[in-house]
């Protein structure tokens, strides 16, 4: 019953925390691992006992097997004393054999949840871990948008300055241009224009 107890406390809903704290405290603490080392040799016992069990089961039906060979030898008190002894063998197999069962059951599931524990705490850390980087990866990213914003107003700025120069040229082209049909025109005309008058 004590098994069937801690097993279901062991395989209960129960918070992460608290679950933790639990089998931390059944793996780690010192009078824990002594009582875990009693109930192993107790278990050794319990497997002696299941093993004789099975011994005094075979036993008991191989007497049955023969009594019924000897019809002559047949009698109330003889069968019921064969009945109970039967079934005095056969309770001490399911016992000894379940205590053994859950025994194994109980230190298997232990490991695993164990296990579980170890798993979801290095899945924590990661988590921050992660999380820390990507934060980090969220600063880098608001750098690069801002170096982006930056580089496309120094294309911008460039793109006006390349700008400001074709205009400066496109009027230097139209002055010279209108200074020479302006002279072409004072010439046709005949009108001298002094530049520096004008």
């Amino acid at each position: 019953m004590a098994e069937l107890a801690l097993f279901a406390t062991m395989v209960c809903p129960m918070p992460f925390a608290l679950r933790k704290k639990l089998f931390h405290f059944l793996s780690e603490n010192p009078v824990i691992a002594k009582v875990q080392y009693g109930l192993k040799i107790t278990f050794i016992f319990v497997a002696v006992l299941f093993v004789d069990a099975v011994q005094r089961m075979v036993r008991i039906a191989q007497e049955g097997a023969a009594a019924k060979a000897k019809p002559d030898m047949v009698d109330a008190r003889t069968e019921t004393n064969y009945a109970a002894r039967r079934f005095y063998a056969q309770r001490n197999l399911y016992l000894t054999g379940a205590t053994l069962f859950l025994s194994l059951l109980l230190a298997r599931v232990f490991y695993i949840v164990l296990d579980f524990i170890h798993v979801q705490e290095s899945y924590t850390t990661l988590q921050t871990k992660v999380a820390k980087q990507s934060g980090a990866s969220g600063e880098n990213e608001e750098l690069r948008k801002q170096i982006k914003e930056l580089e496309t107003q120094l294309k911008a700025s460039q793109g006006k300055d390349r700008d400001f120069d074709t205009l400066k040229k496109q009027a230097n082209q139209q002055n010279v241009e209108y200074n020479r049909l302006a002279d072409e025109h004072n010439k046709a005309t005949g009108s001298v224009s002094n530049k520096k008058a004008d």
